[in-house]
């Protein structure tokens, strides 16, 4: 695959519109609810072709979706978690790959929150508000693990930086105004600099290959001594050294595109068994939909589902309880914690519902021409973005030893 395909060059950002700014949550979720609509008329195309969708998302950003977490302070209406939990997952339900390129856009727009200063985070709230997007030069192929960081931002005499190094699963960079790069400084200390696209030395390679959530584009990022203004670096280590929401917020948004992917394959499983399955011969009945073991499936799938929308909720309930008083170690977990019961569930729902929907629609159901098989690896590929069997793990040492979990963007 080749770097900014579909007319987008090298030098050249995306197109920017001015950007609706959105009133309230009730605005937002209506917005969501007619984009969604819209966004899943050309999904499985889009899968099957794994054709970019930036005219989608160019819409996603003029609703002014895009803007919806920008605090009141700054102008926009700093809608709650539960709508933005919400929001996410109408949008996954009708195309998960769409609905999970701004994800990185939401937890970057929380980072400049918790580390920016007054003048940086009105000069880029400012800029998400005229529809300026924000992705992310993801975790690097041949580090030890997630953490381990080997890019570098060298400190130059005017106080700027430079930016070296290579990244990966970079969801979002491909449709940004600026890459966001985490990278080491001189002093071996987190930062985050804000790249604006067309910088010299960033490059953006389209070379996804995943079988499920295709069209993400969560390729590779170079960067060969890219030079960043000082005003466009963060100090992200702050992050680990005060207590915050950050990566509870950042799960919340994995589980709301798991919880629309389940809820995009079982909404495709009750249409394909109505409409084209055939009924088992045993069962005696004229339609699949009549067949009572098929009917006691479609049963536990929907209390499943309904069980992690729940969770979910109340986890993004907790998230708005915790940020409505000052966050303590403490608060911090709860709403960890609360996050990762909510993921075990909706990751369990959307492999199973996924899955399902081939023992329930029958052979048909696997038939090229409908590509329900999207589902299953949307489903299983963006469900390994973090381990559940961690997430498990943390609950029970949560209950059991009062174990506060780690404070990073995977937990």
């Amino acid at each position: 695959m080749t770097a900014f395909a579909h007319g987008h060059g090298v030098d050249q950002p995306p197109a920017l519109h001015p950007a609706h700014i959105i009133a309230n949550d009730a605005e937002a979720l209506d917005v969501a609810q007619h984009f969604a609509a819209y966004a899943k008329v050309d999904a499985a195309v889009r899968d099957r072709d794994r054709r970019l969708p930036w005219a989608e998302l160019e819409r996603f950003t003029a609703s002014g979706l895009g803007s919806i977490s920008v605090p009141r302070a700054f102008g926009g209406p700093g809608v709650s978690y539960a709508t933005i939990a919400q929001v996410f997952k109408l949008i996954c339900a009708a195309d998960p790959a769409l609905g999970q390129i701004p994800q990185n856009h939401f937890g970057l727009t929380s980072v400049i929150a918790h580390v920016a200063d007054e003048a940086q985070q009105r000069y880029f709230y400012g800029k998400i508000l005229q529809g300026w997007r924000i992705g992310n030069a993801g975790p690097e192929r041949n580090s030890k693990h997630t953490l381990d960081l080997q890019a570098r931002a060298l400190r130059q005499a005017d106080g700027s930086y430079r930016f070296s190094g290579q990244k990966f699963y970079s969801t979002g960079a491909l449709f940004a105004h600026w890459v966001t790069v985490k990278a080491l400084d001189d002093e071996g200390r987190q930062v985050l600099g804000f790249v604006a696209r067309g910088t010299e030395g960033l490059r953006i390679v389209d070379d996804w290959s995943g079988f499920g959530q295709r069209t993400t584009a969560s390729g590779t990022v170079l960067l060969d001594n890219v030079a960043v203004p000082a005003s466009h670096v963060l100090p992200n280590d702050r992050l680990s050294h005060t207590a915050n929401i950050q990566g509870a917020y950042a799960q919340l948004i994995q589980a709301a595109i798991d919880a629309g992917i389940a809820h995009g394959a079982l909404a495709d499983t009750l249409s394909f068994v109505r409409e084209r399955a055939r009924p088992w011969a045993d069962a005696n009945v004229d339609e699949a939909r009549l067949e009572p073991y098929l009917i006691a499936e479609v049963g536990k799938l929907q209390l499943e589902l309904h069980a992690a929308d729940a969770l979910l909720a109340r986890a993004a309930r907790v998230l708005d309880e915790v940020t409505a008083a000052p966050i303590d170690a403490d608060s911090a977990a709860r709403a960890s914690i609360a996050v990762a019961e909510a993921k075990v569930l909706t990751t369990e729902i959307a492999l199973l519902s996924s899955e399902k929907l081939f023992e329930l629609g029958g052979s048909r159901a696997t038939l090229a021409e409908y590509n329900l098989d999207r589902h299953w690896r949307n489903a299983r590929t963006h469900t390994l973005h973090d381990p559940v069997r961690w997430k498990v793990h943390a609950v029970g040492n949560y209950y059991l030893n009062g174990a506060l979990p780690p404070r990073h963007a995977w937990i």
